[in-house]
């Protein structure tokens, strides 16, 4: 079953993304993607925290170390699906989704799919230039959520995971 889960309101959605200092830092400070991210690669986000928990190792894998929430418009978000491909299409699209496994607090495949968005060239733009809205840090609390995840203590890492709920959009389950 693929499942869009994410931290949303009437206005906006949440995606995750994970980056070394060196990109994630001046992202902070701008409250926007500026140099050295480059506007010339796919960049993919990510609607659910724990397949982003799942990619950059709890924020311990290299050039992965920082965990950002990229508060973006619901707007653009949705431009963003209705104009996705598969990622199995060949050629060069904007835009491309890829449905993975859901993952779990100890990074086990979970029984529904968890959409992956790769943005690129006009996509790209977009994404950096209109729809961001804000950039948290959510690096410590990934951190801690791994600490707990270790010791077991699955309740405590449970409560510190973001809101996420079923996202409904038509378009998003054909993509």
């Amino acid at each position: 079953m693929k499942e869009i889960r994410a931290d949303y309101d009437d206005q906006s959605i949440v995606v995750y993304q994970a980056y070394s200092p060196a990109i994630a830092d001046p992202a902070l400070r701008a409250q926007r993607f500026v140099p050295p991210f480059k506007l010339t690669r796919m960049t993919w986000i990510k609607p659910s925290f724990l397949w982003m928990m799942y990619r950059c190792g709890y924020a311990t894998k290299q050039d992965q170390e920082r965990v950002l929430a990229i508060r973006i418009t619901r707007e653009g978000f949705d431009w963003a699906i209705a104009n996705a491909v598969s990622s199995r299409i060949p050629g060069k699209p904007q835009v491309r989704v890829q449905w993975d496994p859901e993952r779990g607090l100890n990074h086990e495949a979970l029984n529904h799919r968890s959409i992956q968005i790769g943005l690129t060239g006009e996509a790209a733009h977009r994404y950096v230039n209109e729809w961001t809205l804000s950039i948290t840090d959510l690096t410590e609390r990934a951190r801690e959520i791994h600490q707990h995840v270790r010791a077991r203590d699955l309740d405590k890492a449970q409560a510190l995971l973001p809101p996420e709920r079923p996202y409904g959009t038509s378009t998003a389950q054909n993509a």
